[in-house]
């Protein structure tokens, strides 16, 4: 089909060739148009948080509509575990650990203490210590030793209950988990109680006795490398500001 005609020093139109033109400026105009107005979009950034999982459901998912907010540009990823991972950009950009606060390489902020207590639901009746052999313990054990918190027997050590197994009860690989089998009034555990602060504050756990063992603090992680990063700086902020935390800079 012929498109032009070749005339002395020009070239002329068909009647297709004039209707192929306007189809073709109407597609190339609305192509231009998308691209540029996609050019515009600022770029979306991601990044992944690595905790445990009881930090994660517990206190900073009820709260990532404060970051949504303030960065609705940051796609934000959960990395649940309970051993540390390698902040390298790959597995996790950025984390929340349990410990002392001394991780070579890496700035190290304070979030909360680490209370361990001994809780249980009001239905048990439970408030002398001595009665505590009565009741199942609930056990929390991360299946890799190096994070493990306070345990009973640990508790047992302070507190030498008499006639108290400390082998037996409830064992929970996850702290939500042990959490609730407490609530529902299954038997006592030895929970953080600044992961149960709600559950005492509405009543539906009870701390009946003591004593209470002070367990590492959970610190802010990421690599000195990267303090000046936008997107870490940003999720930064926001997890200090999540109710609750503190902000202590360590090293």
């Amino acid at each position: 089909m012929a498109l032009f005609l070749r005339k002395p020093r020009k070239l002329e139109l068909t009647d297709p060739g004039r209707e192929l033109q306007q189809t073709l400026e109407t597609a190339f105009d609305s192509i231009s148009a998308t691209v540029e107005r996609l050019s515009a979009k600022p770029c979306r950034q991601a990044i992944t948080l690595s905790t445990t999982p009881a930090i994660t459901v517990r206190w900073l998912v009820p709260w990532v509509c404060l970051l949504r907010d303030s960065h609705p540009d940051i796609d934000l990823r959960f990395h649940t575990s309970h051993e540390p991972v390698a902040l390298d950009g790959v597995t996790a950009d950025i984390a929340i650990r349990y410990g002392d606060g001394r991780w070579p390489g890496l700035v190290a902020e304070k979030l909360f203490d680490n209370t361990f207590v001994p809780v249980c639901s009001p239905h048990l009746g439970l408030r002398d210590v001595t009665e505590l052999p009565k009741h199942p313990l609930i056990h929390f054990r991360a299946q890799a030793a190096l994070s493990a918190p306070i345990h009973w027997a640990s508790w047992q050590k302070l507190a030498n209950v008499p006639g108290l197994d400390v082998s037996a009860g409830l064992v929970f690989s996850d702290e939500t988990h042990a959490i609730s089998a407490a609530i529902g009034a299954q038997g006592v555990a030895l929970m953080s109680r600044q992961l149960i602060e709600d559950e005492l504050r509405e009543g539906r756990l009870v701390q009946p006795f003591g004593p209470e063992m002070e367990g590492k603090p959970f610190h802010l992680v990421y690599p000195e490398s990267r303090r000046d990063d936008p997107t870490v700086r940003a999720v930064r902020e926001w997890v200090m500001k999540v109710p609750g935390g503190l902000c202590e800079m360590v090293g």
